[in-house]
């Protein structure tokens, strides 16, 4: 089934000049013919921007939407999902752009799919992992996500992961242009309302791996939204 599905893989970016034409390739390798790749770049000063737009030159499946400054991961997706979506997407992943998310298991993620509407790549269930980081980091994702789990009332092990793959209708069903979330929280968003929607959520175990180069995009505020966003969900779904 996969073989025949469009498939669009959104790619945030900003500063990733040192990630982004090998993620690209390592995701051409693995997509199904029917693809197309969506670098949504946030005017990256390090020339990520001119590299993606060289890629889209060489490849006919790399497209590019370069927006005018740098806005939050959040923005970035719900553009590039409106992008995907007009596109005729049946199937939109996302991943960043700096091989914490191994490009090798998307296959795997598709082919869940086929059996549910939002596919989550976990690093907290039977056979996750995460790998290269400290204690600290360690003990911050995993009370993220528990925190996020008590206080939506959830199931999921892995609320706050990046690595996603949405069937069409859930795009179609959540009202992206309502998202609110800038920061990490908007995976939990997502997820959030995809459930709220009815709609069937499975995880499929990955390891996460510390980027190759440069630096992390996490910082205090981008955690502090998350807890205060996560609050604002509760209370809205009441």
């Amino acid at each position: 089934m996969a073989e025949n599905v469009g498939v669009w893989l959104v790619i945030p970016t900003y500063n990733e000049s040192a990630n982004l034409e090998a993620i690209v390739e390592a995701a051409r390798e693995v997509l199904p013919p029917s693809r197309r790749i969506l670098i949504v770049d946030d005017s990256s000063p390090d020339g990520t921007g001119a590299i993606a737009d060289r890629l889209a030159d060489a490849h006919e499946d790399v497209a590019v939407l370069h927006r005018p400054g740098k806005a939050g991961l959040g923005p970035a997706y719900v553009a590039g999902f409106r992008t995907a979506l007009e596109g005729g997407a049946e199937l939109i992943a996302q991943m960043d752009a700096d091989f914490s998310h191994d490009p090798h298991d998307l296959p795997r993620l598709i082919e869940a799919a086929e059996d549910a509407d939002l596919v989550l790549g976990s690093r907290y269930v039977p056979g996750g992992g995460v790998t290269d980081w400290g204690a600290g980091r360690k003990a911050v994702s995993r009370w993220g996500s528990a925190y996020a789990r008590a206080a939506l009332g959830l199931q999921v092990q892995d609320l706050t992961g990046g690595f996603k793959v949405f069937r069409r209708p859930v795009l179609e069903s959540i009202d992206l242009e309502s998202l609110a979330s800038v920061g990490y929280a908007f995976q939990v968003e997502t997820t959030y309302r995809a459930i709220q929607a009815g709609f069937r959520v499975v995880e499929v175990p990955i390891v996460f791996r510390d980027r190759r180069v440069g630096e992390s995009k996490m910082t205090s505020g981008i955690v502090a939204e998350a807890a205060w966003r996560v609050a604002a969900m509760r209370l809205r779904g009441r």
